[in-house]
């Protein structure tokens, strides 16, 4: 067979068009992939050290904190935890001349490390007296007296009277009690 070499020309051509397309299909294109899913992992990485960098050096605050937070959970023996509870709700409502007219501690289990005493709070007294009330609660995880690790969870206002001056508040407050293991 005689070919001319227009033909070879073009034959030549199209081989290579053939070998450009393999190449690009089987050689540039997962290198190009590898090379992009590198450079993500790289910059996945490079957060990863700057968060572990950042962490590191908040380390100290960190564990200070953390052993203040221990430090404000209620007391391990459950009457003693209960009893924390009761005096620092006694101490807000005379301090902020609330009456309260039911209280009801309530143990639940965790899921972890921790138990809570969930408390039912029913009080009344006008609306000075209630917000210096729930600001002594929320206040009393930073106390310098006597910290608490305290949440309200449900906060019920309603009023006694027709001119709303005479309020009931009901809360429902949660206590934290860490279960930890002993220091060695």
């Amino acid at each position: 067979m005689n070919l001319t070499q227009r033909q070879r020309l073009l034959a030549i051509a199209a081989a290579a068009a053939v070998v450009l397309l393999a190449g690009d299909s089987l050689v540039v294109g997962p290198l190009i992939k590898s090379w992009k899913a590198r450079s993500e992992r790289l910059i996945a990485l490079r957060k990863d050290v700057e968060d572990g960098r950042s962490t590191q050096s908040r380390g100290k605050a960190n564990r200070e904190r953390w052993d203040a937070m221990r430090k404000a959970t209620l007391a391990s023996e459950v009457s003693v935890a209960e009893n924390q509870l009761l005096k620092a709700f006694d101490r807000w409502s005379q301090e902020s001349r609330v009456g309260i007219s039911s209280l009801k501690p309530q143990w639940k289990r965790g899921t972890g490390d921790y138990v809570t005493l969930e408390c039912r709070v029913d009080a009344t007294g006008n609306l000075g007296a209630l917000t210096r009330f729930l600001y002594d609660i929320e206040s009393a995880r930073r106390a310098e007296r006597d910290p608490l690790a305290l949440k309200i969870e449900v906060l019920e206002l309603a009023t006694r009277d027709d001119r709303g001056e005479l309020l009931t508040l009901g809360l429902q407050v949660s206590g934290l009690q860490l279960n930890l293991p002993a220091k060695r």
